[in-house]
């Protein structure tokens, strides 16, 4: 086999990897795979890649050979220690200036701590968010890539050239940032996808259960939803699903409510919590999730306590709008919490974030793609140091004129007891940004009452921080003032 024939490698032959070969193939680049089941390898050759010019190796030295200088390998394994493990295995067949690509969905800290390691022995290390699932990676992707800059003029040619195209024809995907930016913001992308799948399944519950909309009715209306301002990839498929039957029976009503996570909604909320950033839709999304898994408890709860009582429904089609509309504002309030909390981390880890660049990377090819992500551009072009997204006039203007539907929508769910975390949290935490005046002065209050930790005053510039002897027998000596 001659040498340097390859323009890039890649490792890791399950669907996604398998996918994303055969998008680089098409798109004329020359690729060499590698598994560490051998068997994959011939599996792939006779099989998705029969008639290609990908070239099948069987060892990492025979795989590192036939890569061109500087070689471009794209790790496709499971997140965490397989990835150490294989960087380590590769390490002794690279040279300086060869450059790695870890496209699974990796922990960001794991991605910044790569980034410095490989820099010291001369590797340039990039950790790329790929969403999309097994088609996105087919037909193209929305890529998210980051870590050493020095790396993004030879990988650049072929990461946009197979990621998904906008209708404008530019390629969804770009440079993020250093470190564990690109990472990041694909943790901050599936965060949003857990919410906005959590929102839809709330509207759906209500539409079955206050409404007793039937299944035909139910795709219909999502069908409908699709053609305004709701438009996305996943409003798209939950109306396909709402269609599909097997034996003539409605597939959906087969399926256990018991949810699954793979972590990527959990390590969000996480960081939101470290961060300091009320991520509340996401962090809700994750605990629905939670909560679905305690079918036994569930069921046992629900015979003790019996069915709510549904709140009669009255002029249905004029409510369906309104859930529609509550459906919109919780999805702007979601996203605005994920640019918050984006934000706030390059801040923190001095990432230069493009916000506009991530909405126009996430326009198609994910699965969090919709039209509204067009809205989200105008506002970073309009005010690129836009602090929140609910400061800028169209969300002002969309949430002002949703907002006394999506009260009521909301309150009749609660009233009829269909839980709705996502919808419910939407309202809260818009009602506690938009406030003035919180109730924490009480909160501040109690904290120094018991534990003396201090409180700033109204009548006395920020910065300033005092302490009340609340009793007479406390004493006048406060606490360290700190914040986590």
């Amino acid at each position: 086999m001659a040498t340097n024939e390859a323009d890039i490698g890649l490792i890791g032959l399950a669907v996604m990897g398998q996918n994303l070969v055969m998008n680089m193939n098409d798109h004329g680049f020359r690729v060499a795979v590698f598994n560490r089941t051998v068997s994959k390898v011939d599996d792939f050759l006779h099989g998705p890649a029969k008639g290609s010019h990908v070239i099948g190796t069987r060892g990492l030295k025979e795989f590192v050979t036939v890569l061109k200088r500087p070689r471009k390998i794209i790790l496709m394994v499971k997140a965490g220690v397989a990835v150490d493990e294989l960087i380590a295995e590769l390490l002794p067949f690279l040279e300086k200036g060869d450059i790695l690509i870890d496209g699974g969905n990796s922990h960001y800290p794991d991605t910044e701590r790569r980034v410095k390691e490989l820099d010291a022995k001369g590797i340039l290390f990039v950790g790329s968010g790929i969403s999309g699932g097994e088609e996105g990676a087919r037909h193209g992707p929305s890529i998210m890539p980051g870590g050493n800059a020095k790396a993004w003029s030879e990988v650049a040619p072929i990461l946009q050239t197979i990621a998904a195209k906008a209708e404008d024809g530019k390629s969804c995907c770009d440079w993020v940032g250093d470190g564990g930016s690109g990472h990041y913001v694909k943790m901050v992308h599936n965060g949003i996808e857990y919410g906005d799948m959590q929102l839809i399944c709330e509207a759906y519950h209500i539409l079955k259960a206050r409404f007793g909309c039937s299944e035909q009715e139910m795709h219909d209306i999502f069908l409908e939803w699709n053609k305004g301002p709701l438009h996305s990839y996943l409003i798209e498929i939950t109306a396909k699903i709402l269609a599909y039957k097997e034996d003539g029976k409605l597939l959906l009503d087969s399926i256990l409510d018991v949810a699954g996570q793979k972590g990527t909604g959990k390590w969000t909320g996480v960081t939101a919590l470290e961060l300091g950033m009320p991520l509340t839709l996401i962090g809700e999304a994750v605990f629905a999730r939670c909560l679905s898994a305690l079918k036994a408890e569930r069921l046992k709860a629900a015979k003790l306590y019996g069915a709510p009582h549904i709140v009669p429904v009255t002029d249905k089609k004029k409510q369906i709008a309104e859930l529609a509309e509550a459906l919109y504002a919780s999805k702007m309030i979601s996203y605005a919490q994920g640019f918050m909390l984006m934000r706030q981390a390059a801040a923190d880890f001095k990432w230069k974030l493009n916000y506009g660049s991530i909405a126009l990377m996430w326009r198609e090819g994910c699965i969090i793609r919709s039209q509204f992500l067009y809205k989200i551009k105008d506002a970073f072009t309009h005010n690129p140091q836009l602090e929140n997204l609910l400061l800028d006039p169209f969300f002002h203007d969309a949430l002002t004129a949703a907002s006394p539907g999506f009260r009521r929508q909301v309150a009749l769910a609660i009233e009829s007891g269909i839980p709705t975390p996502c919808l419910s949290t939407a309202i809260n935490y818009f009602d506690g940004y938009r406030t003035a005046a919180l109730p924490t002065n009480l909160l501040q209050a109690q904290r120094d009452f018991f534990g003396a930790h201090t409180y700033e005053r109204t009548d006395r510039p920020r910065g300033q921080f005092f302490h009340t002897n609340w009793t007479g027998t406390g004493g006048n000596t406060s606490s360290s003032t700190y914040n986590v």
